[in-house]
């Protein structure tokens, strides 16, 4: 049968036989966080363009050439969001949070977002994030906390085959002189460099070690570290990160090349990679972002956080054969023969529905032997055939469908029979 309508490249349909192991993944997610204390925002889908622009950077990939941007009927420049934090950061200025609730101000989301980038396994148009954001929290525990956070999730999930590296990239204090000696160092390729990166020389030059072009990376491995810049105050921090890591016995390697692909990150970065999941190995990258409030014209708000690929998750998870549980089939399914046992099923559906439990009649008008197959089909725990002789009883056969073992139920203890 040919398809006259196909979904948009880079989006992907998760139909109900997938959809157990996200309900899955999302629900320990949700656990796992709360037990740190973080608590859901739920943030618009699309954001006025300059929140993403002034928050993510002007001189990264995604707001030079990954948005999704457009304008409304009122003429203004919308964009569907790229990542979470940019939001988070404006939802907590525009709601009066940093003046009114306690501090650290600690929340999650899990939600989709949005890049126009060239569409392959994991890398989506269309993805989904778990992302945490912590405001409020300069100490070094808190990096090490948050990355904690990251830590059991993949630990919970069942992820294994996972490497954690970190990094700093200091501060602003800092952060000029590294600066000056990347300019320094690439201005002797600008014959070699990409336009994007010719324009991040001058603009900020650290991008550039984020290039996606196989040249600029190569050129990039031999440009200073950011760790031979550091100020004592970024010394300091980056050592206690690492000190309160070992304590909590989270395993990690220092990786003086990550720098993030957003502008707004600070002193402490981290990734997490799963060697299976091949040049999309990263499921989970975070950072600080001590300035990004005051990007925002609002007080000087330290900040940190992570985002996690569901799908990146999902792929580890695959790779390793890890099988996350599935929605289970109806507890019963309630075949019927004639009007009567088919009014009593309907019945019966609808008290063990209100007593929470997951029942199913036939609604099609299939013979017997079709409701049982469907039954089969769709893994009913329990089956039990309604027809007139059973309705006149009040009572039935209640079959095991495991086991194959018959218990005759009267319909008023089916409740009691299934808990």
């Amino acid at each position: 049968m040919a398809v006259k309508y196909a979904k948009p490249k880079g989006t992907q349909d998760i139909l109900p036989e997938a959809s157990g192991s996200w309900l899955y993944l999302e629900e320990t997610l949700r656990r796992t966080v709360g037990l740190y204390g973080y608590r859901e925002i739920r943030l618009p889908t699309f954001e006025h363009t300059e929140v993403f622009a002034r928050g993510v950077g002007e001189t990264t990939d995604v707001v030079g050439k990954e948005m999704y941007t457009f304008l409304d009927k009122g003429d203004r420049s919308i964009t569907l969001r790229p990542e979470g934090t940019a939001g988070v950061a404006r939802a907590v200025l525009e709601n009066g949070i940093l003046g009114s609730a306690a501090m650290p101000f600690k929340a999650y989301y899990l939600q989709s977002c949005f890049r126009y980038e060239k569409a392959q396994k994991g890398r989506l148009r269309e993805f989904h994030q778990l992302g945490i954001e912590c405001f409020g929290a300069n100490d070094p525990f808190a990096d090490a906390e948050v990355i904690a956070v990251a830590d059991q999730i993949l630990k919970e999930v069942g992820v294994k085959n996972v490497r954690l590296e970190i990094n700093s990239i200091g501060c602003k204090k800092c952060r000029p002189a590294y600066h000056a000696a990347l300019k320094e160092y690439f201005a002797q390729y600008t014959d070699k460099l990409c336009p994007t990166c010719l324009d991040r020389l001058d603009r900020n030059p650290m991008r550039i070690l984020d290039c996606k072009s196989e040249v600029c990376h190569a050129i990039g491995e031999g440009a200073p570290v950011m760790l031979d810049y550091l100020c004592e105050d970024c010394v300091a921090h980056f050592d206690t990160v690492k000190s309160c890591l070992d304590e909590l016995g989270v395993a990690y390697t220092v990786n003086p090349t990550i720098v993030r692909g957003l502008d707004y990150y600070s002193n402490t970065v981290f990734e997490f990679i799963h060697t299976g999941v091949g040049t999309q190995g990263t499921i989970c990258g975070g950072g600080r972002y001590n300035g990004l409030i005051e990007d925002f014209e609002g007080p000087a708000t330290p900040g940190i956080g992570f985002g996690m690929g569901i799908e990146r998750l999902l792929l580890a998870l695959e790779d390793e054969g890890v099988q996350l549980p599935a929605i289970p089939g109806p507890r019963l399914y309630l075949a019927n023969i004639g009007e009567a046992g088919r009014k009593k099923a309907a019945v019966l559906c609808a008290a063990l529905r209100t007593a929470g439990i997951h029942a199913e009649y036939d609604i099609v008008g299939r013979g017997l032997k079709a409701q049982m197959k469907y039954a089969n089909k769709i893994g009913a725990q329990y089956t039990m055939v309604l027809g007139d002789d059973e309705v006149a009883k009040g009572e039935a056969r209640l079959k095991d469908m495991a086991t194959g073992k018959e218990t005759v139920t009267a319909f008023d203890a089916l409740i009691a029979a299934l808990n």
